[in-house]
Parts: structure tokens; C-alpha cells; sequence
């Protein structure tokens, strides 16, 4: 449990934790040194008194004056009330409570004769308690201390901890031109983690860059290919084509204009992770449904399976076309892989969508993996390579949207997009 404490609470804690153990057996042993020390110097002085009165009684057969505050009880040899608590004491040195007090009594006979000598002790007992109190005081004074240094310790301790995390979490220690973080820093534990911390980012903006390249490269050579189809697609409609040709022709030229703002849309995105998108078309959710429907439907129908879709609520707002499209088709398409038979469902409401299949469902195993590159579901079908999903995932970061995952009640999968 104390591993899952902040760091500064541990230090904070050791300190207290010590103080309390030190401050403590030293007070105990104050307080235990007193009693000793009381017990030895007044019971050896009242015994050292006793001896002195018995010789002076053997020698003159005289009962001598008690100097020093005591009082002598010889019940025989005296018309004196003795106290009840002094009757039938052991022999030796005694402490005795009575109502009126505390006493050191010291208990013997001599010839026969009992003798008791008795000292009172409220004025050390008092002495006793101030000192006492004064030890506590102590205690819970060095507590207290303990508990400010450790918190101002547990400040300069942790501060550059806590400033060397603010650094990292800093979205510009991904630029190229970040400064290292290890020149704010001295050559301490401090300054090898944000060493350790500068050597990882920098693996980490390298990787960055070359994803950057490679998606880039990628985009840019897509681009001719592209030119060559819709070029292609154009000098085909220009002909005397049948309805079934033409339509198909329409398609191609369709769906190369959207591969071309897809690759626009992307290269893009690769030059810069600040970079704004580019200028496009923009739609709501609902006229996006009816584009998807159209595109996804006669394909879904040819497979056996039933496609619904419906829009449960208007939302006025407006959307990137691209993105949109690549978020809500490919989750059709992830569908479309995972249903065997029964439906899909398309449902658009105010806040955003939902996508919901009757297929196998998520496994509990894949959860955790599903969104993640290059993962497919031990169900899939088709040859797709892993990467919808998590295309999918990252466009909705891209755009502050929210995507989730889950069972439906009656089997099957469904995901939910909230863009508002």
C-alpha cells in the first residue's frame, strides 16, 4: 500500500515515522531514568536515615530528631496515629498512596521495635509530573517539527521531479528543435532520468519522423496512380457506354475522388501532428448516413445479411466529409467482416452514431487490442490487414470525437462515435 503512495507522502512519512520511533524511546527512557533514579537516591537516602536513627537509638535509648522533612512512627515508644497504609509494610523501602499523599516509607525493627520512617513526596511527585509533561511536550513538539522539514524536504525533493514530468508531458519535446532536458538539471538521480528521458525522446522523434516520411512518401506516389484513374475513368464516360457500364464508370471516378481527398486529407496530417486539415466539403451526420447506406448497401445485401439504418435525431452541425467517411465506412466494413448472418445496423442520433452487427461479438481477450494496428479478430473474414480500426481510433482523436466498444445484450457488436 505505501508503494502507491506519491513520493512525497513516503518521504514525508519516513520522516514523522522516524521522529515518532526516536522521540519516543527517548522520552520513554527519560520518564523510566526518573523512576529508577527516584527509587535508588530516596530510598537509599531514607535507609541511610534509618541506619543513623538506629544507632542513635542503641546508643543513647532515645528516639532522635527526624531532620530533612520525615517523620518517625515508633508506636510503642510514642502516643501516635499511625496511617493504615503504613500498617504491616515489609521490611525495607516503600511507596504508599494514601488521601493525603505520596510517601517514601521506609519499614524495620530494632530490638524489636518496629520503626517506620516516612518522607512525604508530593513536592517531587509534582516535580516528577512537570517533567513529564515537559517530555511529552517534547514528543509532540519534535512530531511537529519533523512534520515541517519533512514537508519542506519532500518540496525540494520532489520539485524537480515534478518539474522534469511537466517537461515531458509538453507536446513540443516532439518537435526537432526541442531543447534537451538534461541541461536544466544537476548531475544527480534528477539529471540521469532526464539524461534517460532525453535519449528516449530522442528514439521517439526519429520514429515519429520517419512514420511522418513514410506516410508522406506513401501519400505522394499514390497520387499519380490516382491521376491515371480518374483521367481514365473520364475519357471512358466520354464514350458511347451502356446504362450497366456507365454507372459502373461513375463509380470508379467516385471513389477515385475519394481516394484522392483521403490521401489529400493524410498527407496532411503526416506533415505536421498541428497541421490544420485541409479545406473541404463538409456534411452532417445524417447526409453522411444516406452517402454510407447507398455504398455499403447493395454490398451487404449481396452477402445474405439485412441492412437497417435510420436516423433517430437531426444535428444541424457539420462535419469534415473525409474523415467522417473514413470513420463511419470503416466500421461498416468491420462489420461487414465479422456477420455471417442477420443484420447491420446503422442508427444516427444528435450526438453522434452507432454501428451494430450480430456477429460473434468482442471476445474478452481482444478488448484490450482492439483498436491497436495489425490486430484481427480470430472471426474476421476477408483479407483485410488489421488496420481499420485503428485508423478509425485515431481520426476520432484527430477530431476530439469518442469511440467505444461493447457486447450487444442478444449477441453481437456495437460501436458507438460521439462527435458533440
Amino acid at each position: 500500500m505505501l508503494r502507491k503512495q506519491p513520493l512525497s507522502r513516503r518521504i514525508l512519512l519516513s520522516f514523522v515515522s522516524l521522529t515518532i520511533v526516536i522521540s519516543g524511546l527517548f522520552a520513554w527512557a527519560i520518564i523510566a531514568v526518573v523512576h529508577v533514579v527516584e527509587e535508588e537516591l530516596v530510598g537509599q537516602e531514607l535507609i541511610a536515615e534509618m541506619v543513623q536513627i538506629e544507632k542513635h537509638f542503641r546508643e543513647d535509648g532515645q528516639l532522635p530528631d527526624v531532620v530533612g522533612g520525615g517523620e518517625l512512627f515508633v508506636p510503642t515508644m510514642r502516643a501516635q496515629a499511625i496511617p493504615m497504609a503504613f500498617t504491616n509494610l515489609p521490611k525495607g523501602y516503600n511507596e504508599v498512596v494514601t488521601p493525603n499523599g505520596a510517601w517514601h516509607v521506609v519499614a524495620t525493627e530494632i530490638e524489636g521495635i518496629p520503626f517506620i520512617l516516612a518522607r512525604n513526596q508530593d513536592a517531587f511527585e509534582a516535580r516528577e509530573q512537570t517533567l513529564y509533561k515537559v517530555v511529552i511536550g517534547g514528543f509532540f513538539l519534535s512530531v511537529a517539527l519533523s512534520l515541517l522539514i519533512g514537508w519542506l524536504t519532500a518540496y525540494r525533493v520532489i520539485d524537480p521531479v515534478v518539474r522534469l514530468a511537466r517537461q515531458v508531458r509538453n507536446r513540443d519535446q516532439l518537435l526537432p528543435l526541442a531543447p534537451p532536458l538534461a541541461s536544466d538539471y544537476a548531475s544527480d538521480e534528477v539529471g540521469q532520468l532526464a539524461q534517460a528521458f532525453d535519449l528516449a525522446m530522442s528514439q521517439l522523434r526519429a520514429l515519429v519522423e520517419r512514420e511522418r516520411l513514410f506516410t508522406a512518401d506513401v501519400s505522394h506516389e499514390l497520387r499519380t496512380p490516382l491521376m491515371i484513374i480518374a483521367t481514365s475513368a473520364e475519357l471512358l464516360a466520354r464514350e458511347e457506354l451502356g446504362q450497366r457500364e456507365r454507372r459502373q464508370v461513375e463509380r470508379i471516378t467516385k471513389a477515385a475522388g475519394e481516394m484522392r481527398e483521403l490521401v489529400e486529407t493524410f498527407l496532411q496530417l503526416a506533415r505536421s501532428h498541428t497541421a490544420a486539415l485541409p479545406t473541404g466539403e463538409s456534411v452532417t451526420l445524417a447526409e453522411m448516413a444516406v452517402e454510407q447506406a447507398a455504398y455499403w448497401g447493395d454490398e451487404i445485401s449481396q452477402r445474405d445479411l439485412v441492412f437497417h439504418w435510420q436516423v433517430e435525431g437531426e444535428n444541424p452541425q457539420r462535419w469534415h466529409r473525409t474523415l467522417l467517411r473514413v470513420v463511419m465506412g470503416n466500421l461498416l466494413r468491420n462489420a461487414l467482416h465479422y456477420t455471417e448472418q442477420g443484420e447491420i445496423r446503422l442508427t444516427v442520433g444528435t450526438t453522434g452514431f452507432r454501428i451494430e452487427d450480430t456477429g460473434p461479438g468482442i471476445p474478452e481477450s481482444e478488448r484490450e487490442s482492439l483498436f491497436q494496428p495489425f490486430v484481427r479478430g480470430t472471426e474476421a473474414r476477408g483479407e483485410g490487414l488489421g488496420l481499420g480500426l485503428s485508423l478509425v481510433k485515431r481520426v476520432c482523436e484527430i477530431q476530439g470525437w469518442s469511440i467505444s466498444a461493447s457486447n450487444r445484450p442478444g449477441g453481437g457488436s456495437r460501436f458507438e462515435v460521439t462527435v458533440v
